[in-house]
């Protein structure tokens, strides 16, 4: 990267953090990944003043009572059509956090409600997923030719710049030989979309905006809204319909 570049990049500090099932291996994996990736790169000269990486463990609620608020990005990245509908995104969201994600679960509810030019979405469409998996079952096309970008940073893993990239074969094997989860489809599409970060937060100004627009735009989440309706739509309902001699009924909230 040379002086000129360097000077159009965001300095960033990026968290990871969640817990991994005792019997998920590759999801260990990934987490010994991260944590390995974090040591070489927050002392490397040449990136220790652009790019910091945490792996933060035990992740509660009171751990994200710290983190949420802090966000300027989170991403929710699950490949389309896997996630039935996760909160975290609400989340960040609501503290004014802007969104990079996939065409996925709530993603796309949230999208509905502060607007697509306050997230930066990427990825295929879920229509598309079942077709892509079958190309990569019966008509596979070599990594480094698909998403030579991705292929050579599996490439670092491999090679030890991480530590031993022997351990980490069943994890980059499951991007290599079968990559149901379409990383070396989206990969593209997911750098473009952090590029469109970078630029949007040159203008501080603007990104604000963005900002307290998506925080404003976020009622429907919220939890008052949701026991509204249920007040409304649920219990109110089922309380008339079971009771035979009822005369007033009065409710607060």
């Amino acid at each position: 990267m040379t002086p000129a570049e360097r000077k159009k990049v965001n300095p960033k500090v990026v968290f990871f953090a969640g817990k991994a099932a005792p019997g998920y291996y590759i999801a260990k994996l990934t987490i010994r990944l991260i944590v390995n990736v974090a040591r070489v790169i927050n002392v490397d000269p040449d990136t220790k003043d652009l790019l910091s990486l945490f792996f933060l463990p035990d992740y509660s609620v009171s751990l994200a009572e710290i983190l949420i608020p802090a966000s300027d990005i989170s991403q929710h990245i699950s490949t389309a059509g896997t996630e039935a509908s996760g909160t975290s995104n609400m989340k960040f969201c609501l503290n004014g956090g802007l969104l990079v994600g996939t065409v996925d679960g709530a993603n796309i509810e949230i999208a509905e409600e502060v607007g697509e030019s306050n997230v930066f979405f990427f990825g295929h469409l879920t229509p598309a997923v079942e077709d892509l998996r079958y190309q990569h079952m019966y008509h596979p096309v070599p990594i480094e030719e698909k998403c030579p970008a991705l292929a050579q940073a599996l490439n670092e893993i491999s090679s030890g710049t991480f530590g031993d990239g022997g351990v980490y074969e069943p994890l980059l094997n499951t991007i290599r030989q079968n990559d149901y989860y379409l990383l070396t489809e989206d990969f593209d599409s997911y750098i473009k979309a952090l590029a469109l970060v970078d630029e949007a937060y040159q203008d501080r100004t603007e990104w604000i905006k963005k900002s307290i627009s998506t925080s404003a735009k976020m009622g429907k989440f919220s939890s008052d809204r949701a026991i509204q309706d249920y007040a409304q739509e649920c219990w109110v309902r089922s309380f008339l319909d079971n009771s035979k001699d009822i005369n007033l009924l009065v409710i607060t909230l």
